[in-house]
């Protein structure tokens, strides 16, 4: 990645709160086993190989549905001994299947390597609380069943009971959670990770999330993995200019090209 580039993407940092460096340092794919054919190795952001540094407690990767973000962290997961659909190194289920080729071709640079952490991955969360409601007297989820919360419920109950130290992979966490729960969520990445007692890998849509201070974020697209500010990111300014006018992308989302409006 160009320096000058990822000093962009991470430059925020305070000068008086020097920052500590988190135990998961790259993630990048050994060429020798990074040759394979047809999905995922035909995603256009890993063309040519994958190289990450991590540098920040926390780690943002952003990009349209189908970039290769969610697949990249699913295949992180697997290469730290996660449950592909969600959980930690304790949570072995009856699918547990063998490493993804994606996953098998991952070389994580660690210092010091942590064993502690969590995956979720929010389309399969249902399948998780199912595991753990059939395996656990629930007291380390907070004590009552994650099937009987609601889905934004459940997920905080899973935020504040069982995220401690380690690393967390967490694929679109905000998919159950108001913006105000968002806030509380940042509140929780901030008392775990200011401290370094965790790192965070979030794949996530949520403008609200990325204005994290001092995350790193890294763009997915056709041209491959690039770090990007926060401002220049779609998720912010697509945000910020909708809520200034609405009114406007109304009329381009919902007059016919017949009718021969234009928007000026």
């Amino acid at each position: 990645m160009p320096t000058c580039v990822m000093t962009k993407a991470i430059s925020t940092k305070s000068a008086t709160s020097p920052r500590r460096a988190p135990p998961l340092r790259r993630v990048a794919t050994l060429p020798e086993r990074f040759q394979g054919t047809g999905h995922p190795f035909d995603i256009a952001a890993f063309a040519g190989g994958i190289n990450l540094e991590l540098p920040s407690a926390v780690t943002f990767l952003v990009g349209e549905n189908g970039s290769g973000k969610s697949t990249l962290l699913e295949a992180m997961a697997e290469s730290c001994g996660f449950h592909a659909e969600g959980g930690n190194r304790d949570h072995h289920r009856e699918s547990f299947i063998e490493r993804s080729p994606l996953a098998q071709s991952l070389r994580l640079s660690w210092m010091p390597k942590v064993s502690d952490g969590f995956f979720l991955r929010a389309e399969s969360f249902y399948n998780f609380a199912t595991y753990i409601q059939e395996v656990s007297d629930l007291r380390a989820y907070g004590g009552k069943s994650l099937h009987h919360q609601s889905h934004g419920e459940s997920f905080l109950a899973l935020f504040d009971n069982r995220f401690e130290h380690g690393l967390y992979l967490l694929d679109e966490p905000e998919a159950a959670l108001s913006p105000q729960r968002q806030l509380s969520f940042l509140k929780i990445i901030h008392d775990l990770a200011a401290p370094g007692h965790a790192q965070f890998i979030i794949a996530t849509h949520s403008p609200i999330l990325l204005a994290y201070p001092e995350a790193t974020i890294y763009h997915f697209d056709e041209t491959g993995i690039e770090p990007i500010a926060y401002t220049d990111t779609e998720h912010y300014r697509l945000t910020r200019d909708f809520l200034s006018a609405p009114e406007r992308y109304f009329r381009r989302l919902f007059n016919d090209a017949s009718d021969g409006t234009t928007d000026s």
